[in-house]
């Protein structure tokens, strides 16, 4: 059975129109109309099309004109030039363009059978490829990891040899760069897969509230403890746990959990009983902890226990090749979720995103996707849909320092939005208590210009 297709035919003479309509129609096409250049336009906006006819000669713009538009919005559309001229040259030139194939009027059924029969092939040979650029996208990814730079693939080779022990991991890199996401695979890589994953944010949380998540606490240990309540360290056992943002934690709280690492026992708050306790630690930070050290902000000792093996995720500007393969994925899943027919990027807006510096990573990219095509009225997203991310200073690319770039880039997006805490905190991608006490550890004061 032959696959059907949504066509369109694009002619100023309403007989033309209605003959090729009606014999597509009959032969179990999806056929409309449009009788100019710019009508056609309309539509391609509001439905995706796989086969345009379109006449050469037309009011206003002409198929040539139409033809060069398509080919740069829509280039998975196919077109054919239908001429009563006869004109080589036209013709020609319409195929160097990108149109598929010609026809030149009058013209017998015979051969619009012969034209539809070439698009099929072709239609079915863009599959076949499209199909092996899927399939090559699977061999790019790791665990909902995506990535093709040497220093990705390097870690997508690391994950299995890493995941074979129990070692610490220390996983380091910027805010966005995918932590947690590497640790996941980790742990999905691990003989611990089967019992549980289970993160927390350090820095989402002051100091005692931190303390009751991990260790737990029984009846009355505190002001509101009404019953006994296992902590983290015991309902994640034979499993991994993962802390993100480790180096935010406290002097006190390193000492607890260097404590738990040496002996693997615990004791609730308010209780005197040791528990035994099995886990992996799993750790990540977007601070440099031995400058921390050196500046007595984090402790020697627990630093060298969590940090056995050390994997860090290089920032997004220095895998520039991974931009084209994560603008796909994201365009997918957003236009998906959106349930609208947003599928292309030009190439002058591929290009603004390949030479942006993404001070906030992945996640920013991501962010950046979501938004163009939830505010996009048209299939394919242009420079003018990025616009927003376009105001980054230029000395991004001379300060590359982990500290510096976080600095410039929470800075900027609190000034976006005004510094309303929570609007920042969700754009970053981290809780608001975190967000606050970046402001402070940052030094980041509100402009008042």
């Amino acid at each position: 059975m032959k696959e059907k297709m949504r066509i369109m035919v694009v002619d100023d003479e309403m007989i033309i129109r209605e003959s090729f309509s009606h014999w597509f129609e009959k032969a179990g096409h999806m056929a409309c109309t449009a009788g100019s250049g710019f009508e056609a336009l309309e539509k391609l906006k509001q439905y995706p099309f796989d086969l345009l006819f379109v006449d050469i000669k037309m009011p206003g713009m002409d198929g040539i004109e139409l033809l060069e538009w398509v080919k740069k919005n829509y280039p998975e559309t196919f077109v054919v030039i239908i001429t009563a001229y006869g004109s080589i040259e036209s013709s020609v030139k319409a195929m160097k363009m990108g149109a598929s194939d010609y026809l030149l009027k009058p013209f017998k059924p015979d051969q619009l059978n012969l034209v539809m029969e070439k698009i099929s092939q072709q239609k079915k040979l863009t599959g076949e490829i499209d199909y092996l650029k899927g399939f090559l996208d699977t061999v790019t990814r790791f665990d909902n990891i995506i990535g093709q730079s040497r220093a990705m693939k390097e870690i997508f080779r690391l994950i299995p040899e890493i995941a074979e022990s129990d070692t610490p991991v220390l996983i380091t890199g910027e805010t966005g760069t995918g932590k947690e996401l590497v640790a996941k695979a980790i742990h999905a890589k691990s003989k611990r897969h089967n019992h549980p994953f289970i993160a927390i944010n350090c820095g989402a949380m002051p100091d005692s509230l931190l303390e009751s998540e991990l260790f737990g606490h029984q009846k009355g240990a505190f002001t509101g403890a009404i019953h006994a309540r296992k902590g983290f360290l015991e309902v994640v056992d034979g499993g991994t746990l993962f802390l993100d943002e480790i180096g935010e934690i406290s002097a006190k709280m390193q000492v607890d959990l260097l404590r738990v690492l040496e002996e693997k026992k615990i004791t609730r708050l308010g209780g005197r009983e040791s528990i035994n306790v099995n886990f992996r630690i799993i750790s990540a930070t977007s601070r440099n902890l031995e400058k921390e050290i050196e500046q007595n902000n984090f402790r020697e000792d627990f630093y060298y226990r969590i940090n056995v093996i050390n994997l860090n995720i290089p920032p997004l500007r220095k895998r520039k090749t991974d931009i084209l393969l994560l603008v796909n994925h994201f365009l997918k899943k957003y236009s998906r979720e959106t349930t609208k027919q947003v599928d292309h990027v030009t190439d002058d807006a591929m290009e603004l995103m390949k030479n942006y510096e993404w001070p906030g990573n992945v996640r920013e990219l991501e962010n950046a996707i979501e938004r163009a095509v939830v505010l996009s009225k048209s299939r394919t997203l242009k420079v003018k849909d990025f616009s927003f991310i376009r105001s980054m200073p230029d000395d991004f690319r001379k300060t590359l320092s982990l500290g510096e770039v976080e600095k410039k880039y929470v800075q900027q997006i609190l000034e976006q939005n005004n510094w309303n805490i929570s609007r920042a905190a969700k754009i970053l991608g981290i809780h608001r208590v975190t967000l606050h006490k970046k402001i402070k550890r940052l030094n980041l004061k509100k402009n008042n210009s």
